[in-house]
This record gives structure tokens, C-alpha cells and sequence, in this order.
């Protein structure tokens, strides 16, 4: 009898080989950087030859692509419970064969509602291939040096524009952006569906039971508590802002007086910042404590706001703006990341962190319109920039409420 209860606490714990199948980190880091350059990455690439070639709104394939995050997000929800009890591999192999078909029907819509249908089955691929159920078996998996393993994956599907942008511009100048998103389904199915088939078959870790915060009991009270919704209201706050100011950087530097070259750099150096973020969260969450961590985090990237609005120049400072916020964004990434179990524990991990990031994903979704709507009547992008670090200033002060409290958290007997 005491045998399997050790190798379950070996599985739970994240000690035993096991616990930690080999191929897994090294095929999540491909079909992270494919996923997200495929289904995400290369759409702001060929958006253009699209509305050109249909005669489209900008406005309305561009919303069939938001709806996507949208769908992402509640779906998400769905995707969490089943991770929790089965692992990812079904969930991912079966995302991994929506994908393709959903770009397929995108590539062959004859008008737009055909269009935006196919961008709403996107949606649902994304929710399951993109970070959460990566991040969920990796948490499972290599708890409790789970930073380490989520650091690489993220930092590999960092390199997803750097890959598919580039990738998907040299198809575009080939082929009609129908052909080209043929060409990239037939990628994206390539390389994922037996990359998740055939690397995610380890047995899944029984979830871990017992200390202070694990939740014996299910997840219905850490998502009745008031920590978990004053996390959600910080991250879908924080992401509203932080998104919206990636989307608005460009005209803000253009209002500027600086060049299109200029912003583009500007922003792409910000991206490498982002990168550089992510490899400094492990040291940041070693000698940071949770409720802390997330609250200046959040005050920082309200901060490098701030800074856009007010600091028109030089050039060189900007850039270095950009840097530092891109900094940010890379360990704000790490943070949602590991937000439920610094506070939860990993045992209803696929759960709660799909119920945390679902307002955050609507919120990115909608950051590009919410950017681009109110700057107009705010006179202007350096006031919209002002606006956006308040909201981080708001996301900074609902953060210190996100301790949970110990009663709520400890496992039942």
C-alpha cells in the first residue's frame, strides 16, 4: 500500500524521472514557436494583401481576428478543467489538428462571415496549443522547478515572429495570401499534430493533496475568493494596458515627428527586451515574495507608460523606454504564468489558470480597438499612453489584494 502512494508523492512533487518525460520541453518549444507564428504572428503580415485583394474592411478582418482571442479565452475555460484530469496530450494533438482546418477554411473563404467562421475555430485551436496548456503540463510535470521549464518554452515561443514574420512575408511576395495560408496549415500540421501525439504520451502526474495551498476540497473556493477575482481584475487591467500601448507604440512615435523605420525599431528592440524579461523572472521570483512581485511588476510597466506619455525625446531614450518595457512584458508573461500556483498549489492548476486568463485574454483581444478608438477624443496618443498607465496604476493597487487567505487554502481532512 505505501508503495504507490510514493511514487504518486514522487509524480506530485516533481522529483522522479518520471515526472519529467524528456521530449516534452524541448516539443513543446517547437510547436510553441509554430502555433503562435501560424495562428498568430502571421495574420498582421498578410492582413494587408487580404483587405486588398477582397476589398474587406481593415475593421472587419481585423475584428474576425479578435474574435479569435476571444473565443481563445472562454474556451480556454473548458480546456483547463479537461487538463486537469487528463494532461495535455489530447487536448494539444486535437488543437493541433483544428488548426490547420480552421486556417484552410480562412484561406478558402469566398466572403467574410466564411472569413471571421474560420478565425472562430482558429480560436479554439489557439486555446489549445498556445501557453496555457503548455504551461499546465509543465507545471504537472517539473514542479517545483517549474520556473526553469517555463522560462524555456517562453522564451522559445518568443522567436515566433522572429521565425514566421520574416517566413510568412518571403510566401506573401510568392503567392496570393490564400496559397500562403495553405502553405503555412500545411506547416502548422506538420510539425504539431505528431509532435503533441507522440511527445505528450508520459503518464500524467496524479495531482498533488496536502499543504497549505492545496485545496483538498476543489477549486470552487479559490475562484469564489477574493483573491482570485482581484487577480483576474489586475491582470485583465494590466493587459488592457499593456497591450494596448504595444499596438499604439508606432503612431505614438509617428505623432512624434519620428520616422515609420524609427518606430519599427523602437518596437522591435522592445521585443528583445521582452526575451532579455524572461530570462531575469527566476532571479526576480527568487528574492521577491508573491503578492510583492505581482504588485511591482505591474507598478513598473505603468511606470515605463507614464514615461511614453510624458518624454517625447530624444530617440535614443525612447529606445531605451521601449527596452525597459519590453523587460517588463517578459516578466509580467512569467508571472501570469505562475500566479495560481504561487498561491493555489498545481492541483487544479488547467482550471484556475484558464478561469484567471480568460478576462486578460479578452482584454489583450480588445486592446487594439480600445487603443486606436480613444485616442482621437483624448486629443491625441501621449494622452491615451496617460490613460493606460492609470489603468496599470489600478492593476498595481487590486494586486495587493491577492493574497489569499490561509483558511480558504488549506487542503481539508
Amino acid at each position: 500500500m505505501t508503495v504507490p502512494n510514493t511514487k504518486a508523492g514522487v509524480a506530485a512533487t516533481g522529483t522522479g524521472v518520471r515526472s519529467r518525460p524528456r521530449g516534452v520541453l524541448p516539443a513543446l518549444c517547437v510547436t510553441q514557436i509554430t502555433s503562435w507564428g501560424v495562428l498568430y504572428y502571421a495574420f498582421p503580415v498578410l492582413n494587408p494583401a487580404i483587405t486588398r485583394d477582397t476589398g474587406w474592411p481593415a475593421s472587419a478582418t481585423t475584428a474576425a481576428f479578435s474574435a479569435a482571442l476571444i473565443v481563445s479565452a472562454a474556451v480556454g475555460i473548458f480546456v483547463g478543467r479537461v487538463l486537469d484530469r487528463q494532461g495535455p496530450r489530447t487536448v494539444m494533438t486535437a488543437g493541433s489538428v483544428l488548426g490547420p482546418l480552421s486556417l484552410l477554411v480562412v484561406a478558402a473563404a469566398p466572403n467574410l462571415a466564411v472569413f471571421t467562421t474560420g478565425w472562430l475555430v482558429a480560436g479554439a485551436a489557439m486555446a489549445a496549443t498556445f501557453y496555457p496548456p503548455a504551461f499546465a503540463a509543465l507545471t504537472r510535470w517539473w514542479a517545483p522547478d517549474h520556473i526553469r521549464a517555463l522560462t524555456v518554452v517562453t522564451l522559445a515561443g518568443g522567436l515566433a515572429s522572429t521565425v514566421f514574420a520574416p517566413l510568412t512575408a518571403v510566401l506573401a511576395d510568392h503567392y496570393s495570401w490564400r496559397t500562403t495560408y495553405a502553405v503555412l496549415a500545411g506547416i502548422l500540421a506538420a510539425l504539431t499534430i505528431p509532435t503533441h501525439a507522440l511527445a505528450l504520451r508520459a503518464p500524467w502526474p496524479p495531482a498533488p493533496h496536502g499543504g497549505c495551498h492545496q485545496s483538498a476540497a476543489g477549486p470552487d473556493p479559490a475562484v469564489r475568493s477574493r483573491a482570485f477575482w482581484m487577480l483576474a481584475a489586475t491582470f485583465a487591467f494590466s493587459g488592457l494596458a499593456m497591450y494596448a500601448a504595444v499596438i499604439t507604440l508606432v503612431p505614438l512615435f509617428l505623432e512624434r515627428g519620428y520616422t515609420t523605420a524609427q518606430a519599427a525599431w523602437a518596437l522591435g528592440l522592445g521585443g528583445a527586451g521582452q526575451t532579455l524579461g524572461r530570462t531575469l523572472y527566476a532571479a526576480v521570483a527568487r528574492h521577491t515574495g508573491t503578492i510583492t512581485r505581482t504588485a511591482a511588476l505591474v507598478a513598473l510597466g505603468g511606470l515605463t507608460t507614464t514615461a511614453f506619455a510624458l518624454i517625447p525625446g530624444p530617440y535614443a531614450l525612447l529606445v531605451a523606454l521601449s527596452v525597459l518595457a519590453g523587460i517588463v512584458r517578459g516578466n509580467l508573461t512569467l508571472l501570469q504564468a505562475t500566479a495560481v500556483t504561487d498561491r493555489w498549489g498545481t492541483t487544479h492548476y488547467g482550471r484556475l489558470s484558464g478561469l484567471l486568463a480568460a478576462p486578460a485574454h479578452t482584454a489583450a483581444a480588445l486592446a487594439p480597438f480600445a487603443g486606436t478608438l480613444i485616442a482621437g477624443p483624448l486629443g491625441g496618443y501621449p494622452a491615451l499612453f496617460a490613460v493606460l498607465a492609470a489603468l496599470s496604476a489600478a492593476a498595481a493597487i487590486t494586486a495587493i489584494g491577492t493574497r489569499p487567505a490561509r483558511t480558504s487554502t488549506r487542503a481539508s481532512t
